[in-house]
């Protein structure tokens, strides 16, 4: 049985419980999202929100603020416009540049996943105490903006 078993080292590991964690998170965030075009894999939301919120931000802003590398947001970015929920322009300051803009699809789909998200986060976790949540996301944003470069 499950709980007979030691984990042995993992057991003082935070590295083990943040991928279990984040393998439970997804499945249960990919099965409230069933349907819509950013489900499944990690980075679509977090691109459509984005573009969503700025206007004109550059793939390479968005990949490395969720740490992918360019093949992987250029698919990311493919995908979200081939499913016309943004679209590309080239930069007015630099030609090489390409800039985001949301569609009025993807500015729909965007309010529908932050309730959808929002409500899934708050019910999946729903067993850890508000203060001790806050915490955690102290915790946690520190960890990514340090990771990130932001601190």
């Amino acid at each position: 049985m499950a709980e007979d078993v030691d984990l042995d080292v993992l057991n003082d590991t935070l590295s083990f419980y943040i991928r279990t964690i984040n393998l439970a998170v997804s499945r249960d965030l990919d099965e409230c999202l069933e349907g819509l075009d950013v489900a499944k894999g990690t980075g679509k939301i977090t691109t459509l929100l984005l573009v969503d919120s700025h206007p004109g931000i550059r793939p390479s802003l968005i990949a490395q603020l969720t740490m992918k590398d360019r093949s992987a947001m250029g698919r990311i970015v493919e995908h979200l416009v081939s499913h016309g929920l943004i679209r590309r322009e080239t930069s007015a300051e630099d030609s090489r540049a390409q800039e985001l803009y949301i569609t009025e699809s993807g500015a729909e789909l965007a309010t529908k996943v932050r309730d959808l998200v929002t409500r899934q986060s708050k019910d999946f976790f729903s067993f850890i105490p508000e203060d001790e949540q806050a915490q955690l996301m102290d915790i946690l944003g520190r960890a990514y903006r340090r990771i990130v470069g932001l601190a």
